[in-house]
């Protein structure tokens, strides 16, 4: 028998505290580039962080730095180097010139990777192709610095830069003609939303890894893939969902994460306006994240520049299921035998009934219930107040519905409640 398992790449992650980046917020960041590693399936085995005015301009680190790292690369089997930031092409050059075999990656590139590798649909992998184009593009010098040797001058001009005059003219080529495709499958694309225009359009964005695609699937009670990783979903899935007798479109879209490449979002242009034509968006929050705030900003921030910001919200506080309060959100809790007891944030113990209701009921008198004009807090992998949710999006989705059909018969959600088993019905 012959192993032939390929064992998972290892490696080190780098970032640089700013003025604008303080030391818990490059730790965050480096937990989620690590945990994008892991979802491209690589190993992080150790981090380098310096505390810079701003990066270096020609190896992103400074020198003490530098070698630090290539230290650690020569006693440690590392694979591939990542940075916390989009590196220069000339960062690139200098910093494979100085791990020599260690490949060279930044954050950008590792997106583009797990976005090639969890693409599905022929749109999905054109715009993930035309993205990567976009980002080789400029860097295409240092695939050739083996030659720079050759002179320049009159009748002096060597075969490296007719290499990188072909390679740039063929990805040229290729961006050229990924865009003339993208746009045929984006009239496809326009064609089709416009025959969804008789009913209500709602679509679920938020952060990646939030819990959209599992807030989906007990929603829309289908079979939407879902797991515990950054960008499971790239590809648009679309469900008719019917709440009482009222009928609409639930869409769950790509996520946004911290930094996404501009690249990324000008090829997934076409997706994204499922967002942009959405009537109602439900912008779902893990609220057991502990920068959860963060991350609203950046799906807001993100959403203004989609131009996609003025639209009616639901903001969803998901996971409640592993929200943990603090004790002294409960006056009176009596010790619980050992088995039904958690761990809380000042190390009293509280039953877990006690601690799901309190969280939930503090959660509703805290300055999150009023940070947009509908809120809910539920767990779409337990079902935990999903009714409520349930019952929020059938008011939003009523009044588009009867603006579409103003003489539709109308049946409330409790009373078709009794009929359709939970008020839904895929």
């Amino acid at each position: 028998m012959v192993d032939t398992h390929k064992p998972a790449e290892t490696a080190i992650l780098v970032a640089v505290i700013t003025q604008k980046q303080t030391a818990e917020q490059t730790k965050e960041y480096l937990d989620e580039l690590a945990f994008l590693a892991e979802t491209s399936g690589v190993n992080t085995i150790q981090t380098f962080t310096q505390k810079l005015e701003h990066p270096d301009n020609r190896t992103f680190v400074g020198k003490g730095k530098l070698e630090e790292i290539q230290t650690f690369i020569l006693d440690n089997p590392v694979d591939c180097v990542i940075f916390d930031d989009d590196l220069s092409p000339s960062q690139v050059r200098n910093l494979e010139d100085s791990f020599k075999d260690v490949k060279v990656l930044d954050r950008s590139l590792l997106i583009l990777n797990i976005f090639s590798m969890r693409a599905q649909t022929a749109q999905s992998r054109v715009q993930v192709e035309l993205a990567q184009y976009q980002y080789m593009y400029p860097r295409l010098t240092r695939m050739w610095s083996h030659l720079t040797s050759q002179k320049g001058g009159v009748g002096m001009r060597g075969p490296g830069e007719k290499e990188l005059e072909t390679d740039r003219r063929i990805v040229k080529d290729r961006i050229a003609f990924l865009k003339e495709k993208l746009a045929k499958i984006d009239k496809q694309s326009v064609t089709r939303r416009k025959e969804r225009d008789r009913l209500a359009r709602v679509a679920l964005v938020g952060y990646t890894n939030v819990g959209k695609s599992t807030l989906m699937r007990t929603l829309a009670k289908a079979d939407v893939f879902a797991e515990n990783k950054l960008f499971a979903t790239v590809d648009s899935t679309v469900r008719k969902v019917t709440l009482g007798n009222i009928p609409f479109l639930l869409t769950d879209t790509v996520g946004f994460i911290r930094k996404l490449p501009t690249m990324l979002i000008e090829s997934f242009k076409s997706t994204l306006d499922e967002v942009r034509e959405a009537d109602i968006l439900v912008h779902v929050v893990d609220v057991s994240h502990p920068n959860f705030e963060e991350q609203i900003e950046v799906v807001n921030s993100t959403l203004a520049d989609i131009k996609a910001a003025d639209k009616p919200m639901v903001l969803v506080f998901n996971k409640m299921d592993r929200f943990s309060p603090k004790a002294s959100w409960t006056e009176k809790a009596e010790l619980p035998e050992e088995d039904e007891v958690f761990e809380g944030g000042e190390e009293v113990l509280i039953p877990m009934a006690v601690q799901r209701k309190t969280a939930l009921e503090y959660l509703k008198k805290t300055y999150l219930a009023q940070k947009a004009d509908y809120v809910a807090f539920i767990s779409a992998e337990t079902g935990e107040n999903v009714g409520e949710l349930r019952e929020l999006l059938y008011s939003l989705v009523k009044e588009k519905h009867f603006f579409i059909y103003p003489n539709w018969v109308n049946v409330p959600l409790t009373e078709s409640a009794e009929e359709y088993g939970d008020g839904l019905a895929g």
